[in-house]
């Protein structure tokens, strides 16, 4: 029964990393979606993940959200007002890898306010790259490497059923 319990820690253990949970960022964190704020810094160390969600705070009607190119960052460019986020409570859902940005689309708030945002998304699970003596041991890819792991843990784990109490009746 000690081994049972024993392999079970021992799977939850190798498997928590994949079931780390998406985060919620409120963009400009107290302060919400506002000109004047230096949102280039609040970014910065956040580690942004698929599944995550920004969320964009602002009283209604003073602001909006528009998700743009590089190039509408860079220029303040605006897409059509019907492409704009105008809750006040936003939720972007961040769906894929890669660079996004976004822009507030009121008067100048972008090109003056400084109201825009550029984040880069990482995938939801990021393996740590193999050491060159595990990328190819006896033929075998690394990445197996995993699936095999777990599978030795299971196995490991109820290799000590006691097969004297089992019954197939």
């Amino acid at each position: 029964m000690a081994y049972n319990m024993l392999g079970f820690f021992i799977i939850l253990a190798v498997l928590s990393p994949a079931m780390v949970s998406a985060k919620d960022f409120v963009v400009g964190d107290d302060k919400g979606w506002t000109t004047g704020f230096d949102y280039k810094t609040w970014a910065k160390g956040k580690d942004f993940r698929v599944g995550d969600r920004l969320i964009f705070q602002y009283p209604v009607g003073a602001h909006n959200v528009f998700k743009v190119n590089g190039t509408g960052f860079e220029s303040c460019i605006k897409p059509a007002l019907t492409e704009a986020l105008t809750s006040g409570n936003d939720v972007i859902v961040l769906a894929t890898p890669g660079r996004k940005w976004y822009i507030c689309g009121v008067g100048p708030h972008c090109a003056v306010g400084g109201q825009k945002l550029f984040i880069t998304v990482t995938s939801e699970w990021m393996a740590p790259s193999p050491s060159p003596l595990a990328s190819s041991a006896n033929g075998i890819t690394a990445k197996f490497f995993p699936a095999a792991m777990i599978l030795v843990l299971i196995v490991l784990a109820f290799s000590s059923v006691d097969s004297d109490n089992i019954s197939l009746s």
